[in-house]
């Protein structure tokens, strides 16, 4: 299949949304990215819903991230996001990256999100206020901004043990595949104001971090 342009329907602050870009540009797919956070009817005329990501390609449209990913993978097979002999151990990294330590990040980065949205109006920060806490409860953002210094403690104790292992590798089964796109998407959490917020002492993780972030279709 030919890398035609695709329609990508994101959110900034999205981890999965990150991921399935940084994928899109490793495989050399051509897409338009397509963000309205307050009106979501091109999205749930695309896709029958309204969660990102989703991506249109020629004659179909694909929800969540994992799914979206493999999809690439049959339809664009060169270069690969599974290594021979290690597809099973990618997909449980990532599948690990994208609930444990999503949700720690998620909560460490609150008050980032908080304001971000603010910026961009006080529409955009009540309804970014308004799901969350109408999944997570009542008060739920104002708990996290008391919270986020013991929050941001427990995303270092997690984020410790990789950056131990990225000291002596490139990626994190040695050759690049799809774990490592999971694990860029989450360290978007704390990069995607502009600021980068990764803790400054794991030194080998922002290398990684910025390692991934210059992949396109042309390895460095």
């Amino acid at each position: 299949m030919s890398a035609g342009a695709a329609r990508f329907y994101q959110f900034a602050d999205s981890p999965f949304c990150a991921k399935v870009r940084k994928i899109l540009d490793y495989k050399g797919v051509a897409y338009e990215i397509v963000e309205d956070y307050l009106d979501r009817s091109a999205l749930l005329a695309a896709s029958g819903q309204l969660m990102v990501p989703a991506l249109t390609l020629e004659t179909e449209t694909l929800v969540d991230s994992e799914r979206i990913s493999l999809r690439l993978e049959e339809l664009y097979p060169q270069p690969t996001l599974f290594p021979e002999g290690a597809r099973g151990l990618h997909l449980a990294l990532a599948r690990y990256f994208g609930v444990s330590l999503e949700d720690a990040l998620f909560r460490a980065t609150v008050p980032d999100s908080l304001a971000y949205y603010r910026k961009l109006s006080p529409s955009h920060e009540a309804w970014w206020r308004l799901l969350r806490e109408r999944k997570y409860g009542d008060g739920f953002c104002e708990a996290m901004v008391r919270e986020h210094k013991a929050n941001y403690t427990r995303v270092c104790e997690l984020l410790t043990p990789l950056d131990q292992d990225l000291s002596e590798r490139a990626f994190l089964l040695n050759r690049l595949g799809y774990a490592d796109f999971a694990l860029y998407g989450q360290l978007t959490y704390l990069t995607f104001t502009g600021n980068n917020k990764l803790p400054p002492e794991l030194s080998n993780l922002r290398e990684y971090y910025d390692r991934l972030d210059r992949i396109s279709s042309q390895l460095e």
